[in-house]
C-alpha cells in the first residue's frame, strides 16, 4: 500500500479499517457523459433579423417580445439581442450589405444595428411586417432577413467564439447547459478519486464472496458519507431539509448565470436557476480538503473523514432455483444496499419493532447475508437526520440497470462511481448502445442484440434529481465478468 493511501485509511472509520483487504488496487476516474453532451452539441434553427437606427432599438424589441411572448423571450439568452454591421460574420454581412440600402447600413460612420427579434417558428411573419412599419426610422425600407442560429448555449468561450464567427454573435455565461458545469467535474473528481480505490475494493471482495457462496452473481455495492470540513451538510439543518422538500432538487450544479453581462446585450436574461445542493458549497475550493481553526494555528488541522453506511453483494439467486437468466430482482446489489440505509435510519429513531410476517419467500433480500455484511448493517449510522441517502456515495463494480438506477435517483444520491459498463441493460450511460454488444450468437436468438439510446439517468434535465458519476477504470482487477444482459 502506498503512502498516499495509508493517508487515505488513517480518515476512514473503524469498520471500513476491519474490512478493507491489505492490497488496494488503484485506478482511474472518467466522468460520465449526458445524453445532450453526446447528443446535441449543436442544435440549429432560424431566426429573425432586422436592422434599424440605434435610437429606434427599444421600439423594434418591444414589438418583437410581444409578439414572441415571455417564454420564448427567454429562450436564447446565449445570443446578442444587438449586433453592429461590423461585428457580423463576414459571409452574412456579405449577404445583408446587397439587400435594400445595405451599403448605407455598413459604412463606417453608420449608427445602425442588427437586431436578433426571435425564432422563425415563433414570429408571425405578417404581424412582425406590421409591428416593424410602425417604426418611423425604418418603415420606408423594411429589412427582414432569416439567419441559422444555435438554440443551445456553448459549454466554453471557445465555442462561442466559433459559432459568433459562423451564425450570430455568441455569449458564453460560465455554465454547461447540457450537463455539469467542467469545474464541478474537476473539484469533485479530485475528491472522489482520493479514496475511489479504497471503496472499490471493498465492493470487489463483497462480489466475490457474494458468487461465492451462491447468493448472486458477482455484483457488489459500497455506500459511503464523506464529511468535509466547512462543508455545508444539508442533512443536519431542518430548514434546508424542509425548504428542498418542496422543491426540484439536483445535486452537483454549480451552473449560473454570469452576473456582470449587461442584460441589454443579450437576446434575453435567463431567469437564474435555483440553487442546488452544491451551490451552497464555498466558492474557494481549499476550503473543501482542510481548514485550519483558530488564527494563531494551535488547534490541530481539520480533516475530510468517511465512513461506510451499507455494504450489500448480489442475492438474486438467493433462496430460489437458478431457473433463466434474471432472478430475483429485488435482491439486486444496488437495491440492497439503499434498503440497508433506510433500515439504519428507522433503527435510529428507536421505533418499537414489529413482529415480521411469516413468509414462504422473502422477496425483499435487505438483510445482511455475509459476515462483512452484518459488521457494516450492525454499525451506527454515521448521519441518521437526513433523507435516504441524501449526501452519500455510492461504489458499484457494474452499471445498475434502469430499475436500480432510478432506485438511486429517487434515494437521492449524491454522487455514483461504477467499474463495468453494461451496454445492454444499464441506465446510467449516455453512450448509444452498439448492435450485438454482447458477441454472443447463441444466446441472442432474434438475431443481434443492442441498438438504441442510452439513459443516461444520472443527469437529465427531465427528472427532479441529478448527481455526477464517474467509471472507473482500472488494468489490475481481476475482471468479475457476468452475462452481458443480465440486469445488474
Amino acid at each position: 500500500m502506498s503512502d498516499s493511501m495509508k493517508e487515505v485509511v488513517e480518515t476512514l472509520d473503524p469498520v471500513s479499517r476491519q474490512l478493507i483487504p491489505a492490497s488496494i488496487d488503484s485506478g482511474t476516474l472518467v466522468p460520465l457523459k449526458t445524453t445532450l453532451e453526446l447528443r446535441d452539441n449543436l442544435t440549429l434553427g432560424l431566426a429573425y433579423v432586422t436592422r434599424a437606427p440605434t435610437r429606434h432599438t427599444n421600439d423594434i424589441v418591444t414589438i418583437a417580445r410581444a409578439l414572441a411572448g415571455d417564454e420564448t423571450a427567454k429562450n436564447l439568452p446565449h445570443l446578442r439581442r444587438c449586433s453592429k454591421p461590423v461585428d457580423l460574420p463576414p459571409h452574412v454581412k456579405s449577404t445583408f450589405m446587397n439587400e435594400g440600402h445595405g451599403r448605407m447600413v455598413h459604412t463606417g460612420k453608420s449608427n445602425w444595428l442588427y437586431i436578433l427579434l426571435g425564432p422563425k417558428d415563433e414570429l408571425p411573419y405578417d404581424e412582425l411586417l406590421r409591428g416593424l412599419a410602425s417604426v418611423d426610422g425604418i418603415r420606408d425600407d423594411i429589412f427582414l432577413g432569416v439567419i441559422p442560429v444555435p438554440l443551445l448555449a456553448p459549454t466554453s468561450q471557445v465555442q462561442a467564439n466559433l459559432w459568433s464567427q459562423q451564425f450570430w454573435q455568441t455569449v458564453y455565461r460560465k455554465n454547461n447547459p447540457l450537463g455539469p458545469h467542467p469545474s464541478n467535474i474537476c473539484r469533485n473528481t479530485s475528491i472522489v478519486s482520493r479514496d475511489a480505490p479504497v471503496w472499490m475494493t471493498l465492493a470487489h471482495q463483497i462480489a466475490r464472496k457474494s458468487r461465492d457462496n451462491g447468493f448472486g452473481e458477482p455484483i457488489g455495492a459500497v455506500i459511503i458519507k464523506r464529511t468535509i470540513p466547512t462543508k455545508f451538510d444539508s442533512t443536519k439543518n431542518p430548514t434546508y431539509k424542509s425548504e428542498r422538500s418542496n422543491s426540484n432538487m439536483t445535486q452537483g450544479s454549480l451552473e449560473t448565470t454570469d452576473p456582470t453581462t449587461p442584460s441589454d446585450e443579450s437576446f434575453s436574461v435567463r431567469d437564474k436557476p435555483a440553487a442546488s445542493h452544491d451551490s451552497r458549497e464555498p466558492e474557494n475550493d481549499t476550503a473543501e480538503y482542510a481548514v485550519t481553526s483558530g488564527a494563531t494555528g494551535s488547534e490541530p488541522e481539520a480533516k475530510e473523514t468517511t465512513q461506510i453506511v451499507a455494504l450489500a453483494g448480489d442475492a438474486r439467486w438467493y433462496q430460489q432455483e437458478r431457473i433463466g437468466r434474471t432472478g430475483n430482482p429485488m435482491g439486486h446489489a444496488a437495491l440492497r444496499a439503499i434498503s440497508m440505509v433506510a433500515q439504519k435510519l428507522v433503527r435510529a429513531e428507536d421505533r418499537a419493532e414489529s413482529s415480521p410476517p411469516i413468509m414462504e419467500f422473502e422477496a425483499f433480500q435487505d438483510g445482511p447475508l455475509l459476515d462483512d455484511e452484518e459488521v457494516v448493517f450492525n454499525a451506527a449510522h454515521p448521519c441518521p437526520d437526513g433523507y435516504l441517502c441524501h449526501d452519500l456515495e455510492l461504489y458499484l463494480t457494474h452499471e445498475p440497470c434502469v430499475m436500480c438506477a432510478m432506485a438511486i435517483l429517487h434515494s437521492r444520491m449524491g454522487r455514483i462511481v461504477f467499474r463495468h459498463r453494461m451496454p445492454l441493460t444499464g441506465g446510467m450511460s449516455s453512450e448509444d448502445r452498439g448492435y450485438n454488444s454482447c458477441g454472443d450468437p447463441i444466446a441472442c436468438d432474434n438475431g443481434p442484440c443492442g441498438g438504441g439510446r442510452g439513459l443516461g439517468l444520472h443527469w437529465r434535465k427531465e427528472l427532479n434529481w441529478s448527481m455526477l458519476g464517474w467509471e472507473w477504470e482500472t488494468d489490475t482487477v481481476e475482471r468479475l465478468r457476468v452475462d452481458p444482459h443480465l440486469h445488474a
